[in-house]
Formats: structure tokens, sequence, C-alpha cells
């Protein structure tokens, strides 16, 4: 069977125009979900990404250069997001490894302390599809949160949306609901897998700060330019079936101080539009589901 065929039995395409109606929350309309991903990178190993390259093209380990771009964000980065979101009352989704609970206590304490969801983003920032062992893996990182946070996760991305044709199965049995790996339309999206369904969220691979600011090196202002086009779409279609934006950042991208203003202005702006909504993931999962039970009317 080819691999085309077995993604389409999990995800059977439809449509937009042949879905019914999403009909929002009472008073919303828009659902906006935020995602500050927390990573651990090992300085003994390749980093899983790079600002520099190699000094006169030559390979080295330690990395001790793009090991500290990402350090920073851990020691000063992350505390700027922090902050911009407690300000604003805004409570994120935590993408985290599960090494993080145990090698930056003070992050995961803070976030914790706030009330955010705790995410699955594998137990380290390694690919899912070279682990030696997946499922143990996956089972690892899921075991780690949840005796941290005392709450079983049920959201997870892995690195780098990293993973095989067998990975929804190992997340279901491991006890994940949702994933943002498939981030292939714009509503909640069921995906079948052996193990039970699993919910696949509408997470935006271009409103990231990677792809916007390392993989396409734009410029700092870019990032609020990219987030109010994207949602005043998003907005305007959501008079007739809610609609949700997802956007995800990262603490040595998006923390450092001359990107910050732009971060802060981008939930400036959205916290003044009615019927706006900032939920986590597994907000927005529960009200789906439940939605989705009592029945949705026809466009």
């Amino acid at each position: 069977m080819s691999a085309y065929k077995l993604l389409s039995d999990r995800v059977p395409f439809v449509p937009f125009p042949q879905r019914p109606v999403l009909k929002a929350p009472p008073g919303k309309r828009m659902l906006v979900w935020v995602i500050v991903n927390v990573e651990h990178w090992s300085i003994e190993r390749a980093m899983p990404r790079t600002v520099l390259p190699p000094p006169m093209g030559q390979n080295l380990l330690p990395d001790l250069a793009n090991w500290s771009w990402h350090e920073y964000g851990m020691r000063a980065g992350f505390w700027r997001l922090f902050d911009a979101l407690k300000q604003r009352g805004i409570t994120p989704t935590l993408a985290t490894n599960g090494i993080v609970c145990e090698s930056y206590t003070q992050v995961a304490e803070a976030a914790l302390k706030e009330g955010w969801e705790f995410m699955g983003h594998s137990y380290d920032q390694r690919p899912i599809h070279l682990e030696p062992n997946q499922r143990a893996t996956i089972q690892k990182a899921v075991k780690v949160i949840r005796k941290y946070t005392g709450k079983q996760p049920v959201g997870w991305l892995g690195p780098g949306f990293t993973q095989t044709l067998d990975t929804p199965e190992h997340l279901a049995e491991a006890g994940i609901r949702y994933i943002c790996d498939w981030p292939l339309d714009d509503e909640p999206v069921e995906i079948k897998t052996k193990k039970g369904p699993l919910l696949s969220l509408p997470y935006s691979i271009e409103l990231n700060d990677i792809s916007i600011m390392i993989v396409r090196s734009q410029p700092a202002k870019e990032f609020y330019t990219r987030c109010m086009d994207h949602f005043d779409r998003l907005y305007a279609e959501s008079k007739h079936s809610a609609k949700f934006m997802s956007i995800a950042v990262h603490p040595y991208i998006s923390g450092v101080p001359y990107r910050i203003k732009y971060f802060e202005q981008v939930f400036e702006t959205l916290r003044k539009k009615p019927g706006v909504a900032f939920w986590t993931g597994e907000q927005i999962m529960d009200w789906y589901l439940a939605s989705r039970k009592k029945g949705r009317a026809k466009r």
C-alpha cells in the first residue's frame, strides 16, 4: 500500500465547502492559540538548527556558538515572552521536551505556576524518526511531563514535525489526544489510528518565527505584518463559521530585544478585536469535540 493511501485512509479528503458550519462559543468567533516551544539542546551533539555557518566551512563539536544561541533563549528570551503573555492575561501552550522539566526547572516551574498547558515535544530535541525506539521515547516524554505537572499531557508536537507512518499509533497509545504534526487544514481534523482517534489541530508552519526569521531571514517587523494579514482574512471568514489561528514562537528567536516588541504588538492588537479568545490546545480540543457531538449546521 502506498504512503499516500495510508495517509488518506487516516484523514479522508473533505473539501472546505462540503463541511458543516462550525459554531463558535457564545460571544466568540476566533480562537487564537499561542505555542511557546522550549527545548533542550545537548552540547555533545550537532545542534538542531544553526544561526551561524561553520567557521571557515569546518564543522565543529562542541558547537558552542549555536548552542549559546539557544541557551540565551532559556536564560533571557523566555522571560520576555513569559512577561508579555502574563501582562496581557494570555495562557499559552508550552511545547516542551520532557527533559526540560529536569534541566531547566525554573522555566518549567514558571509555566506550571501560571497554568500553561504542557504539550509533549519528545523527550529531547532529536528527530523522532531517528530514535532507536520511537515508542519508548514517546512514552518517556509523556511520563516525565505527567510526573512533573501531575497531569497527563494530551497534545504533541514532534521535534521539527518529525514522525513516521507508525507515529500516530504510538502517540494514541501513550494517551496523546491531539497533535500538531499534520498542519493540513484551517480546522481540527480527526486522524484515524489503530489505537483510537487523534485530533489534528490547525498548527501553522508559516506563523512561526523559525520559518519567518530563520529560514527566510525576514526583518523582525514581518512577524507582525504576517500575523495580522493572516488574522484579518480569517476574522472576516469567521462571521460565518468559527476560525482558528495558531502562533508558534521560540525564546531564542522571538525573545530577543529587537524582536520582542513585534510579538507584543500582535497581542496588543488582537486583544482589542471583538470575539477573539485566547485558548490552549486542550481547550480547543475539548470544545471542538463537544461541539461536534451536538451537531453542526450546514453551510
